[in-house]
């Protein structure tokens, strides 16, 4: 499953804020917090999906383009609003493309690295998808 969620904006003649917090906007406990940044051009990010691993990926600056695979069905998404995230379930496909030059994307995620939750391999994706 995956939802884009909005995120309520608050600001002022100065500026906008947005503030991200454990089980309220966010819908889970944050435990890890990175960023993508400085993607060169032609370049593609992702190829893989989480075991159990659940994310909200929001593109603080630029754009990307995402396509989203859930073993059913696919979907292109953009990602270029810095008021709306992402919220990929586990088990979804992920694959991000065409970066705009000033592309950051924040990834807040509810664990905290793992390599052993990363399926790699599309085919064992579909067959895990099968299995489950």
């Amino acid at each position: 499953m995956y939802k884009i969620i909005e995120f309520k904006t608050m600001g002022d003649c100065r500026g906008s804020l947005i503030a991200l917090e454990d089980n309220s906007n966010v819908p889970f406990k944050i435990k890890r917090v990175y960023y993508i940044f400085n993607t060169k051009e032609g370049v593609k990010r992702g190829f893989h999906a989480h075991r159990d691993l659940k994310q909200i990926i929001i593109p603080v600056s630029g754009s990307c383009k995402i396509l989203l695979d859930s073993g059913d069905s696919k979907e292109e998404l953009i990602l270029d609003n810095p008021t709306k995230g992402l919220f990929l379930d586990s088990l979804i496909w992920r694959e991000m493309y065409e970066f705009s030059k000033d592309c950051v994307l924040v990834v807040l995620a509810s664990e905290y690295y793992n390599e052993s939750d990363y399926i790699r391999d599309y085919s064992r994706f579909l067959k895990e998808i099968d299995n489950g």
